[in-house]
């Protein structure tokens, strides 16, 4: 049952409801109908009797010792007309002078319920078992001209009479049974459709999943989401959107001019226009916002709004740049690797064995001088990695790149998270190259100093770039000025400057011998408590 439809639950809902309704319906109907019979019938009984008991030929044939023809066949006319069970005439003794059976006149009457009648002269209905069986009856005492009660009537329905006109009313009953339960299998269709029109044709189980997926959906979402109806009021928001106001449990129900003043939801629901990545300040943070508008049905029904940091985009952009910059120093390594390849392809092919072997020294001879070199100087793996990738960059972009030959590191401590340290260093390069890049061949100079001390990792790096002017550095950190054009760039500084706190170290800018600009980077080696100011 589980899968059933909503249409077939709520068809069964509904004709359970009905049935139960219509049977408590029918049977106090049939109730009250089968009382409303038995009155009517005792009525028209007692009608009969009293009308009968006045008749004159009634009062003639009683004041006769014995009973007549004429007054058993008036009995029968009687019967016949009213369509009774029986009309029985009898004297003030009881002794029937009129019977349906003709061999019981001259016999008293059965029953016992005709002292009313005889001896106080009352007409009334009553119930009693008779030699024709279980009856209503109406008695009627039959009174001379003097006054004396000389005999009584009574006049019978049987009680299968009156059942089968019950049953004749009950036929109607169940008649409108049917009715109704088809009248109610109508309406649950009617009603199945709007509300699954109203529903968007989704089954109840289908929304609750629906609505299960929408929570965990909102809550794995780090983006800020809030949607409001159209008098602004805010109707759902996830954990990152409630997380933007710490003061808050929660921002349902609020009115969403109440947490953002500055907010432009209501007027994205007048024009219906969606704006895309708006810069505003949101609980104090300058974030990235999307504003759309909620259509339905060509109406705008409200809005959601998706904010999110502009920082924490920083640093995603800073990680994809970081992925770039390694996947740039592998490119440059197999790019020169293939042009020495296809040198020694050539050599082989013009039978130059001896220059072919002689490059292939070569070539080895530089690639280990180099590793030597650089390995003898940092002992740190990573960073001695790193050097040797932007090494093969550096081939790539013309670039003289030099590790200074008073360079020395030791493997670092734990103490230094290496995951922080390697981006401040690889985007310093970067921009280093960046600097240089459009230079002269013969200018493009870069000089790494790396520097391990006691208390302290020391790494300078330096260009002969055009250099920055010193007192722009702490508009540079905090990413609201650039010294580059292109769009993808200009937020490596601001987001160095995050990792370069979460290390406790500082950087420093300077101007340095090449004439370009000198970075200077120092981490700590000791634990720096969390609280250190940055």
């Amino acid at each position: 049952m589980k899968n059933t439809t909503l249409q077939f639950r709520i068809m069964k809902y509904m004709l359970a409801l009905t049935i139960t309704v219509v049977i408590l319906v029918i049977t106090a109907s049939y109730f009250v109908m089968a009382h409303s019979v038995k009155q009517e019938i005792g009525e028209r009984a007692l009608n009969i009797a009293e009308t009968t008991a006045q008749h004159p030929d009634v009062i003639r044939a009683l004041q006769l010792p014995e009973s007549t023809p004429e007054i058993q066949q008036l009995a029968l006319d009687i019967q016949q007309e009213v369509k009774a069970q029986y009309v029985v005439i009898g004297d003030e003794n009881e002794i029937r002078y009129a019977h349906p059976i003709t061999e019981r006149i001259g016999q008293k009457m059965v029953g016992e319920d005709n002292d009313k009648a005889l001896l106080e002269g009352q007409s009334y209905i009553s119930e009693a078992t008779g030699t024709l069986g279980r009856a209503i009856r109406g008695k009627a005492p039959v009174i001379d001209d003097n006054g004396t009660i000389i005999g009584v009537v009574s006049v019978g329905f049987l009680q299968d009479t009156v059942f089968q006109t019950n049953l004749q009313y009950a036929k109607y009953l169940v008649l409108i049974f049917a009715i109704a339960a088809l009248v109610a299998m109508g309406i649950s269709q009617f009603l199945t459709r709007r509300i699954k029109h109203q529903l968007l044709d989704y089954e109840p189980e289908e929304i609750v999943s629906l609505l299960t997926q929408r929570n965990a959906l909102l809550a794995s979402i780090r983006e800020a989401i809030i949607v409001t109806d159209t008098s602004g009021q805010i109707v759902l928001s996830n954990p990152a959107a409630d997380a933007f106001f710490p003061g808050k449990t929660s921002i349902q129900g609020l009115e969403i001019q109440e947490i953002i003043p500055n907010t432009r939801l209501l007027d994205i629901m007048k024009s219906g226009q969606t704006e895309l990545d708006k810069v505003m300040v949101v609980g104090g943070n300058e974030t990235l916002v999307n504003r759309i508008p909620i259509v339905r049905n060509g109406e705008v029904t409200g809005a959601i709004a998706s904010f999110r940091k502009i920082e924490d985009i920083d640093t995603i952009a800073e990680e994809l740049a970081q992925t770039k910059q390694y996947s740039e120093s592998l490119r440059a390594q197999t790019h020169e690797h293939q042009n020495f390849l296809y040198m020694i392809s050539g050599l082989l092919q013009l039978q130059e064995y001896e220059e072919a072997v002689d490059l292939i020294h070569q070539q080895q001879t530089e690639n280990a001088s180099l590793i030597t070199f650089i390995s003898r100087h940092i002992q740190e793996p990573y960073i001695s990695a790193m050097v040797i990738g932007f090494y093969n960059r550096a081939r790539e972009l013309k670039v003289d790149l030099e590790l200074d030959e008073d360079s020395s590191c030791g493997v670092l401590p734990s103490t230094i998270e290496k995951h922080l340290l390697l981006p401040v260093i690889s985007n310093l390069i970067t921009n280093a190259f960046e600097a240089v890049e459009k230079l002269p061949l013969k200018d493009r100079k870069v000089r790494i100093y790396v520097k391990d001390t006691e208390k302290e990792l020391v790494v300078e790096i330096e260009d002969s770039g055009e250099g920055i002017d010193v007192a722009r550095l702490p508009e540079l950190l905090k990413g609201k000025q650039s010294t580059k054009d292109a769009k993808t760039r200009g937020y490596g500084l601001a987001i160095v400057q995050e990792n370069v706190a979460l290390l406790n170290a500082t950087l420093s800018l300077e101007n340095g011998d090449l004439g370009g600009a000198l970075f200077v980077l120092a981490i700590p080696k000791e634990d720096v408590p969390d609280d250190t100011s940055h």
